[in-house]
């Protein structure tokens, strides 16, 4: 049986993920793989593609990377100050959440970021300086400054 070297297009849990370069037989590289769009022939000009589009992905991921740490610097210079009725000790009537951090943010222009993104474990109920964590990326996160403040 004769084997061929194709470039994955998808990953296939039994061969390898998108981008590899693997040996498997002929006929199921020309009957199967290759008119089925999941792989490419293993020529020189194809690797050749494969290489330059794995250089300008990581190109890619690197500019966004950079984006996302200034970002993230930005957040973490920012002071909310929210302004809340209090009731006896500093408990507030109802609490700061996750929308109310967000709607502020976006008022002082952090657009593009979602509720998720801000990793506040329960929501704010008394008055006092807070840190909230903010995930910017898979690995980046920053920390806001809230202050909840009395309504007079």
């Amino acid at each position: 049986m004769k084997a061929v070297e194709v470039i994955l297009c998808e990953h296939i849990p039994s061969l390898g993920t998108v981008g590899d370069v693997v040996r498997v037989a002929a006929g199921y590289a020309r009957n199967y793989l290759i008119p089925r769009g999941l792989a490419l022939p293993a020529t020189g000009k194809n690797i050749r593609q494969l290489e330059h589009r794995k250089m300008l992905l990581a190109k890619k991921r690197e500019e966004i990377r950079k984006q996302m740490m200034s970002l993230a610097e930005r957040l973490n210079k920012v002071t909310l100050t929210m302004k809340r009725k209090v009731a006896e000790e500093g408990k507030l009537y109802g609490s700061v959440t996750v929308t109310d951090i967000l709607e502020e943010l976006e008022a002082q222009g952090y657009t593009g970021l979602h509720k998720k993104n801000i990793l506040l474990d329960q929501p704010i109920k008394a008055v006092g300086e807070y840190e909230v964590p903010i995930k910017v990326e898979a690995d980046i996160q920053a920390k806001i400054r809230v202050i909840v403040e009395s309504e007079e």
